[in-house]
């Protein structure tokens, strides 16, 4: 590839990294609007301090162990090719572009624990699944680490395909915080002596909606950018992923009856359950699949809540973990050539794939989460969560001049 070539690479990359960073502050104003107005501090610190543990854990440690590469050697091999070391730091635009993802894990699992996580045992939980746990499924699916991918496509056709991380992204998310929710409880009132459930509505609609139109608009560079160069770079996933958002949206208007809460939502589930296909599948397909996403969420959300009794503050099970699972099933539908898509995928390897995404963060969330409060307690205190975490924790609250009175 001539220099020009690459540079137009690094520059494609890197905008989207740019983009999918900008996600993160849309996983901090979703989480900003859906919890009290004495909570809304710590889901901003935690969601930056977050990115910057994923940063330093993933550049050090995550990523070599998922693609096999290090970072500590001289700044002449970084940027000037050699070493496995793309020309003009292609490599390193890469690394940024895939820390963003990784960072999502915490970002993800911040929104489920809501409200009453001590902000220690979060940050060592960020190093240990940033560090270690999602890199190792993210190397077996994407790194072809270990034979899995191998064993799948000898014995179905074809390995599992996961294009921009229905599963290796959002499904690990959402499975490692169902564990952690289900390790911490509910919140103190969210249930009543009989179980019944008490309403907590969201603090600032505004501030959700911000955080649901922040997505939508880096998820473009989350799809799109995963392409890694100018000439892989495809107009199907766009489209896809446009037809998807806009089936969430619609069928989460419908099925949760005008609720602006789900309306956002409705536009991420259907994000997350294109990710897997969207580089493969027919718009019609995407619209499809995004449409059922939508009433995946809404119907998950109110089962979670209601049914279950699990206080998943902002429904990420629901709509990263089980829609993300969705995405990975249904790009072995959807992108089967009989369905108008690309080919070149195996329902079976989807199925099979997806479940142990599944299954290994669920398990993993347990362990990391487990340790944690088995260790140093993963609640905060009854008078602190009663308090809540902005001033229990940072001191301060979302409007300081509340704090002194005036």
């Amino acid at each position: 590839m001539s220099d020009t070539a690459v540079g137009g690479d690094v520059f494609f990359v890197l905008l989207g990294a740019i983009l999918v960073f900008a996600m993160h502050g849309g996983f901090a104003f979703l989480e900003v609007g859906t919890v009290r107005h004495k909570n809304q501090v710590n889901a901003l610190v935690k969601i930056l301090v977050d990115f910057a543990i994923s940063t330093v854990v993933y550049f050090f440690v995550g990523y070599a162990f998922a693609y096999g590469t290090s970072f500590l050697v001289d700044a002449a091999t970084l940027s000037g090719g050699g070493d496995g070391f793309e020309l003009q730091g292609l490599t390193l635009v890469k690394f940024f572009f895939l820390t963003t993802f990784a960072a999502a894990i915490p970002a993800i699992i911040s929104g489920g624990i809501a409200e009453r996580m001590k902000f220690l045992p979060q940050c060592i939980a960020t190093a240990a699944l940033v560090g270690i746990a999602y890199p190792f499924f993210e190397g077996l699916i994407w790194n072809g680490n270990f034979g899995f991918q191998a064993w799948l496509e000898a014995s179905f056709g074809a390995g599992f395909h996961d294009f921009a991380g229905s599963v290796v992204v959002h499904a690990v998310g959402g499975w490692i915080a169902l564990a952690a929710v289900l390790l911490l409880g509910a919140r103190r009132g969210r249930y009543d002596k009989n179980g019944k459930p008490i309403g907590i509505p969201p603090s600032s609609l505004p501030w959700l909606a911000l955080g649901s139109w922040m997505l939508c608009i880096g998820w473009f560079g989350f799809n799109v950018m995963t392409a890694g160069s100018l000439e892989a770079a495809s107009g199907l996933v766009a489209i896809n992923s446009l037809m998807a958002m806009v089936g969430g949206i619609l069928t989460a208007l419908v099925v949760g009856r005008n609720d602006p809460g789900f309306v956002h939502n409705g536009a991420l589930a259907g994000l997350v359950a294109v990710c897997a296909g969207s580089d493969i599948m027919h718009p019609l397909g995407s619209l499809f699949v995004g449409g059922v996403a939508g009433i995946i969420f809404v119907k998950g959300f109110e089962i979670c809540q209601n049914k279950l009794k699990i206080d998943d503050v902002l429904g990420v099970w629901p709509l990263h973990g089980i829609c993300g699972a969705w995405g990975g099933v249904a790009a072995g539908v959807f992108g089967a050539e009989a369905m108008w898509g690309l080919g070149g995928v195996s329902l079976m390897s989807q199925i099979i794939g997806t479940a142990a995404g599944a299954i290994y963060a669920l398990v993993a969330g347990f362990i990391v989460y487990g340790v944690l409060k088995a260790i140093m307690g993963l609640r905060l205190s009854q008078e602190e969560e009663h308090l809540g975490a902005d001033l229990a924790i940072h001191k301060i609250s979302a409007n300081p001049e509340h704090d002194l009175g005036r």
